[in-house]
């Protein structure tokens, strides 16, 4: 029997750690349960330990190592070193999920790519969308000619606040293991950034994972409730003059 061909899109929305991302889906599931009502989300498998509120089953499949590096061997699953952690994707059950409707995944933009790219996934539907921290416009400003600005540098410094501000709200104290996993991410959040022309759209949002105006009033505020309503037109399939698209060579 030939397998069920995929009615559902895969939507994607991926960016370096701590743009935001988690924060923004809750809140377009709060504000605006109708879209994501019926849209399934991908579940990953990952080596790390769960962060304080994360669900094994729900945020990631929390596995071992070993037990994660044991599936190089499953041909429908495919396994990526993803900064420091170890995480696998079920293709199988992804297009099981696919035939059921539509399915959101939320993550790095390492995995996105290959969601994009992957032969099994072929005809597939997308949306796809990248959150980043910094808009075209303030990428091209610090570019300028004669411009002293080290741009790697600054994504990383960026970066390195919100993770710093974010870990801090999660575990309070912060271990010399927290420190050198806030380093890895914030250091590889310029060369995420050169991924997001891959994706069909780009939204710019100043507030990170670590801002307030996500949830402190229940209504988004700011740059947080124009990047959730310009992911619930893309998801409505409206167009919207808050996402941008990149060249390749932006970060050139």
């Amino acid at each position: 029997m030939a397998d069920a061909h995929p009615t559902g899109r895969l939507v994607l929305l991926c960016g370096p750690s701590c743009a935001g991302k988690s924060p923004l889906i809750k809140a377009l599931d709060r504000v605006h349960p109708e879209i994501l009502a019926g849209v399934q989300p991908l579940v990953l498998y990952n080596s790390r330990a769960p962060r304080p509120g994360e669900r094994d089953g729900v945020d990631y499949h929390f596995r071992s190592r070993e037990r994660i590096e044991a599936l190089r061997d499953e041909p429908e699953h495919v396994v990526m070193q993803v900064r420091a952690d170890l995480q696998a994707l079920d293709v199988a059950a992804l297009r099981a999920q696919l035939e059921r409707g539509d399915v959101l995944f939320e993550g790095n933009p390492q995995i996105g790519g290959r969601l994009l790219d992957d032969s099994r996934l072929e005809g597939i539907a997308r949306c796809s969308a990248f959150l980043s921290p910094l808009a075209r416009a303030d990428i091209q400003a610090l570019r300028a000619p004669g411009s002293a600005i080290d741009l790697p540098k600054l994504v990383a410094e960026l970066m390195r606040r919100k993770l710093l501000r974010r870990t801090r709200k999660q575990k309070g104290e912060l271990a010399l293991g927290d420190l050198q996993d806030i380093e890895a991410r914030c250091t590889s959040a310029f060369g995420e950034l050169g991924q997001a022309h891959r994706f069909g759209h780009v939204i710019p949002c100043q507030d990170g994972e670590d801002s307030d105006n996500w949830d402190a009033f229940y209504h988004p505020l700011g740059a947080a409730r124009r990047a959730m309503e310009a992911f619930a037109a893309l998801i409505r399939g409206e167009e919207t003059a808050a996402v941008e698209r990149w060249n390749p060579d932006l970060l050139a």
